[in-house]
């Protein structure tokens, strides 16, 4: 098995998890295959696509994949020209260029988010984020007093992650249950809400982890800020043009044994939708925005692919 097959399959079986992390992960999977053997720079831009294409297809939600392999191979198109090896030099510079860029934006998310937090302040979140953890550390570390509530995040109860994270890190953590977040909205006295996210499209809406946007519901009900932190490599371009994301459905078994119900059909959304009417901002590493603002920023960030 080559290292790209190994890759896509760790990314596939969430051993390779977080958008960001999936991301970064896919970029140094083709960086190695610009070492393969190759008669030309044509030949070796084919291998580039095939291993893209694989890589593509082993998660279909979180769109920081197709981004991040788009723009690699958007870079092989416009040094197509160049010689085997000067082709190989430029892709190497280039893509660890923007691998170095994207882990400078989760630290200016993390400042830019502890900016939010006010000492005292008890946050809400949902799944595991690397955006939203690093803001809380940083609000820690600036000596805020906070309190988080982890939701389990099932079926993969990745919160428990984060819960073991943050409670390692020294900040007082709380875990409940995803059908508690009404009640414990209330009862614990949430100031906010912290999430980060798979995709933002075009419209502003957002989609992450399944039951997020019950989060959000909760959240607007009780007039509870809900903030999406998440980098710009999460933008859907595709999403301008009409298209609709795949909201990935899972393997069964990751919620409960067939065996068990044998004649139960079972489902298992990996992700959900939140209507931008329900997220107050997104932050990113280019500020805070309103969730309105995601075209605009697309449009931006993704013109040179249109």
């Amino acid at each position: 098995m080559s290292k790209l097959d190994k890759t896509a399959r760790d990314i596939k079986t969430m051993r390779v998890r977080g958008a960001l992390n999936i991301a970064i992960t896919a970029l140094k999977a083709l960086d190695d295959v610009l070492d393969d053997e190759a008669r030309d720079t044509k030949a070796l831009i084919r291998k580039l696509e095939l291993g893209g294409k694989k890589l593509k297809s082993a998660r279909p939600t979180a769109v920081s994949l197709p981004n991040a392999v788009n723009y690699a191979l958007l870079v092989a198109k416009e040094n197509r020209l160049l010689s085997l090896e000067e082709f190989r030099s430029e892709m190497h510079s280039s893509l660890n260029r923007f691998i170095i860029e994207q882990e400078k934006s989760l630290e200016k998310i993390g400042a830019i988010g502890a900016n939010l937090i006010e000492s005292g302040d008890v946050i809400l979140t949902h799944c595991n984020s690397d955006t939203v953890v690093t803001i809380l550390k940083k609000a820690h570390d600036e000596g805020k007093k906070i309190k988080v509530v982890c939701t389990e995040s099932r079926p993969r109860y990745q919160g428990l992650i984060t819960a073991k994270e943050l409670s390692s890190y020294g900040i007082p953590t709380i875990l409940i249950v995803d059908s508690a977040v009404h009640l414990m909205m209330k009862k614990l006295k949430v100031d906010k809400v912290f999430v980060g996210a798979d995709t933002v499209c075009s419209d502003g809406d957002v989609i992450n982890k399944i039951g997020t946007s019950q989060v959000a519901l909760c959240a607007k009900e009780l007039d509870i800020d809900f903030i999406v932190a998440t980098e710009s490599i999460k933008f859907s371009f595709e999403s301008v043009m009409g298209s609709l994301v795949l909201i990935e459905e899972r393997d069964p078994s990751e919620v409960i044994s067939k065996a068990k119900l044998p004649k139960v059909k079972v489902m298992n959304p990996a992700f959900d939708v939140t209507d931008s009417s329900y997220i107050d901002m997104i932050i990113t590493e280019h500020g805070i925005m309103p969730p309105q603002a995601a075209y605009q920023l697309i449009g931006e960030k993704f013109r040179s692919r249109a």
